[in-house]
């Protein structure tokens, strides 16, 4: 499978599909197992730019590209295939308004699968005009053509040089009209479609401008499957780094729809909810739920490990602005968790962990610090 996946999938060390992917500080992906070897060895240097990194080096999720990653193995892959002799020939089908929905729906099929694993199919597609014609099949009534559309766009924008480019050229407004109105798959590939766009900084301004664009993604984790609703979440979270966008959600009544996901189970929502905790907005509008200090909790003793990271942040972001939320965590045993979470593999769950712990130990000794565990006050 590897083998034909897109490089972009590869890490760099180990040369296989990621699985856990992360960001150094120098930009450059690379798989968790891989690069925290190459860290534990004693390096201090990107593997691919060589340059030197902070102390200690901080590892970043790449949520966007987990998704991706994601996506593509939720399908299993065909078997290889020869490609055509000419792919112009798909492309110059797909182009003609003349064509029959058939012969559209065969070669958005053919060349999806030869652009998902070849970097010169996608670039001779975005050279050649097919873009205009690929938007036209998103916008088409026939739910088909349009999944088939989007899965193209969503090979297309794999490329950092074409993200900017598709664009330009109006993907967004299509896709967001998919991502409101889609049968089928289509609206989970939209919502995955901007995640891939976001991930170039300048498209998370655009994208978060447009009016139904945070509002579709919302709708959709209100009322979409289970796919679609981890799909809209992530591309939320993607778009949510940016903070103008963060505004932007909370104004759209995100916070009550992420804690209700959040409730329900999806952890990304949690992720999302620690994202737009840095927001003060966000943070008075959290404070209003009552139990949604019991969802965190929950999350810190039953979530994965990236849920867990999250809960941690979001727990220090309203801590450390709201003395009654940090008597609440100390009331139900918060401390007691986070001492435990110190011993975590997870360096940053360690870390938010010891920031918790320091934050609400400093709130205890301003008042009855004798019932703190003695591994806290040193922790």
């Amino acid at each position: 499978m590897a083998t034909q996946l897109p490089d972009d999938f590869k890490c760099p060390i180990s040369l296989e599909i990621m699985s856990d992917p992360v960001i150094l500080s120098s930009g450059h992906t690379f798989d968790r197992v891989s690069i925290q070897r190459w860290l534990d060895s004693g390096h201090r240097t990107c593997p691919v730019s060589k340059l030197p990194l902070p102390e200690p080096p901080t590892l970043i999720p790449n949520h966007a590209l987990r998704s991706l990653i994601s996506n593509y193995t939720l399908v299993s892959l065909p078997k290889p295939q020869p490609y055509p002799s000419n792919p112009q020939n798909l492309i110059q089908t797909l182009v003609s308004s003349l064509s029959p929905l058939d012969a559209k729906l065969n070669s958005l099929d053919q060349l999806s699968r030869m652009s998902k694993r070849d970097s010169g199919i996608r670039r001779r597609l975005t050279e050649s005009g097919a873009v205009s014609a690929v938007l036209d099949c998103v916008n088409s009534s026939e739910s088909g053509l349009q999944e088939k559309a989007l899965h193209l766009l969503l090979n297309l924008s794999l490329d950092d040089d074409n993200k900017v480019g598709l664009v330009a050229e109006g993907v967004i407004g299509k896709v967001i009209s998919a991502l409101r109105c889609g049968d089928g798959d289509s609206r989970a590939v939209a919502a995955t479609v901007l995640t891939s766009l976001a991930v170039v900084e300048v498209n998370k301004v655009t994208i978060g401008s447009y009016p139904d664009a945070i509002p579709g993604l919302l709708a959709l984790l209100c009322a979409g499957n289970s796919r679609e609703r981890k799909e809209a979440a992530t591309a939320l979270f993607t778009l949510c780094s940016f903070p103008d966008n963060r505004v932007r959600a909370v104004q759209n009544n995100a916070v009550p729809i992420l804690i209700q996901n959040a409730n329900s189970g999806l952890e990304r929502a949690v992720e999302v909810l620690g994202l737009l905790a840095k927001c003060r907005l966000a943070r008075e509008e959290i404070m209003r739920f009552d139990r949604f200090l019991d969802i965190l909790i929950e999350v810190l003793r039953n979530g994965s490990s990236r849920g867990v990271q999250y809960a941690l942040l979001t727990l220090s972001s309203l801590c450390s602005y709201s003395e009654k939320m940090c008597l609440e965590a100390l009331k139900l045993g918060v401390i007691e968790i986070c001492v435990g979470l110190l011993k975590d593999d997870n360096e940053k769950v360690r870390r938010n962990a010891k920031t918790l712990i320091q934050n609400l130990v400093h709130l205890k000794k301003g008042g009855d610090a004798e019932n703190v565990p003695s591994a806290t006050l040193h922790a």
